[in-house]
This record gives structure tokens, sequence and C-alpha cells, in this order.
């Protein structure tokens, strides 16, 4: 079967496509057909060396598909059924292994693909908003790359839990995505206005009570000097580069400000837990109160082509890689 792998580190030319053996489900495992792959920033980190993986890898933890196989001792899932994960072994690939207790099904007024875009980036928007500070009326929060996959979702959350929401986003051209989602203010990072500038001014100099950065390394001090006495700086993800190291001791001069470095797999480490998010998703996709917008669809095999868009900013919402029909 077809599946893009990466033989050594490096640069979106290091994906091939290669031939491997159809995989087969162990015990707790589930095997699907794979409709649609999300494309996430993790995937860029793995294929850069950010983030180390043994090699050959596969890569991809996110799709959506239909049960070909179920391993021993795997009794809620039928071959057959539609499902989706964001917690997969090579996503990237005609068929693909997901442990059951990381598997969701997908309902019937809910499309393959929609499913596939909303998985990691959707839940990511859940507990971000919902759980690592989770916003209530009144509050304000600063959004990075909030024309992004993740940040789309978040703005929405965010405004259903009714806070009030300043962006930032990285071109004039995605200035309306990001009021569209419901952002109360854009602001294009790189202009002549500074964003903790226009962020304290947005909260009459108070600072917000939470910034979602998941830039990195570009925007980490802005992000502190975007917040109020004892906010938050939730950083999520390490787009520009990860955030370097810093005393503690800056958190206290800032204010008493909170640090936390969340990851999805400890917001989802019950199945449980995965299921009240993905219902909600899938609940709010259904009821048309979440707008899941999938930018830009590629073939599988042109893989390291969307790699270069979604490291080159060239990208607005979800990119999804489709295998070729079965």
């Amino acid at each position: 079967m077809l599946a893009i792998r990466i033989h050594e580190t490096g640069g979106p030319e290091k994906l091939r496509v290669d031939d491997v053996p159809v995989p087969t489900p162990g015990a707790g495992e589930v095997r699907l057909r794979v409709a649609a792959a999300g494309l996430n920033f993790i995937d860029t980190y793995k294929r850069s060396g950010l983030y180390a993986v043994k090699l050959p890898h596969t890569l991809g933890q996110e799709a959506s598909g239909v049960v070909t196989a179920v391993g021993e001792g795997v009794t809620d899932f039928r071959v057959g059924d539609r499902v989706a994960s964001a917690a997969m072994s090579g996503a990237y690939a005609a068929e693909a292994l997901a442990h059951a207790a990381q598997l969701v099904r997908v309902p019937e007024g809910v499309s393959l693909q929609l499913a596939a875009a909303v998985m990691l980036q959707g839940m990511t928007a859940h507990y971000l908003a919902c759980d690592t500070w989770p916003l209530r009326a009144g509050e304000t929060a600063l959004v990075h790359a909030a024309a992004g996959g993740v940040g789309l979702l978040l703005v929405q959350i965010a405004k259903k839990r009714g806070a009030r929401v300043f962006a930032t986003v990285g071109s004039e051209a995605k200035v309306e995505f990001a009021r569209g989602a419901g952002a109360d203010e854009v602001l294009v990072l790189g202009g002549d206005t500074k964003f903790p500038e226009a962020a304290r001014a947005f909260t009459g100099g108070r600072g917000v009570d939470v910034v979602y950065d998941g830039i990195g390394q570009a925007t980490f001090e802005g992000s502190l000097a975007s917040l109020r006495p004892r906010g938050m700086l939730v950083s999520y993800g390490n787009s520009s580069g990860p955030v370097p190291p810093f005393a503690p001791l800056v958190l206290s001069q800032r204010g008493s400000l909170y640090f936390t470095r969340p990851t999805l797999a400890h917001y989802t480490a019950t199945p449980e837990e995965l299921r009240v998010r993905s219902d909600d998703l899938f609940k709010w996709i259904g009821e048309g109160t979440l707008n899941v917008r999938i930018g830009a669809t590629y073939p599988l095999t042109a893989a390291a082509e969307a790699h270069r868009a979604l490291e080159g900013r060239g990208t607005t919402g979800k990119v999804l890689l489709l295998p070729p029909a079965a």
C-alpha cells in the first residue's frame, strides 16, 4: 500500500512515497482505510528532527476513515464503522492503525473530511478554552495565528464561552478569516503596531487574562508582556521555533504570571475524556455553531508540497491529505 515516510530528517524533500505492507492490528488496535489525513505542525516537527522518531517513519497521527480490521479484544468497533482519531500510527497512508481507546465514531451528519479536520486541532482548541484556562464570560483572550487551523476553532469556542477575543494573524489576507470566526479585534503581526501594546489597549491598559500562543519563539516575550497580573501564557506550539529557556523569576517580575506548555495527550488521557471532547465538537458542527474551515486538500503523494505551504504560512484553516480512492 501507499505510505509517505521519512528515512532521514530534514526539509519537505525528505518525504518519500513508499510501498509498504498493509499493517496488521495488534491487541486493542483497529485498522482503518484512510479517507483523509490531517496535516499538523507536529508532523513537520517530526520530519525536521525537532521531535525524535525511529526511522524509517510513516508520518501522520490524525485521520478519519472506515474500519477494515480489528485486533484481539476490540469490542467497541466493527468493520465498516466510520471513525476518526488524533493519536494514530502512520496516518499518511492508504491504511493505518489506531488504538481503540483513542478512536471515536463519526456521526452520520459529519463528513469524514470534516472529522479528520477537527480531531487534533478541534480537540486542542477545546481543551485550551475549556480546561487549560477555562474561559468565562467577560474574560479576555489573545489568540495568536487566529486564521490557522487551531486558531479559527479556538476563537469560535472562546466566543461560545462569552470571552472577548483579540487575535493576531500573519497577513492582511487573513484578517477577514479571524473576524469571520468572531474575533473582536484583529492585528497583523509585523506592522507598525506592536501586539503587546495593542492587547493592553484592547483591555483598557490592564492586559489580557490569557494568551494562547502556538507560535513559540517569535511571540514569547510579547505574549508575556500582553498579560494582566496573574494571567496565564499557554504555549501550545512552536511554529516559529521552541521557546528559549527562561528564568522562572521572570514570571514573578511580570506580575506573578502563570506559564504552561500543554499537549493534547494529557487532555485525552482516557476514552471518556476523549469522547466528551469529540462529542462536543461533532454536536457543534451538526448544529452549525462551529464552522470548520478546510483551507486546502492535497493528494497524499503531494505531502511535501503541503508541508511547504504550511511552514510558509500560506494556509488558512485545515489542510488535508487525501489518499487515492480504493
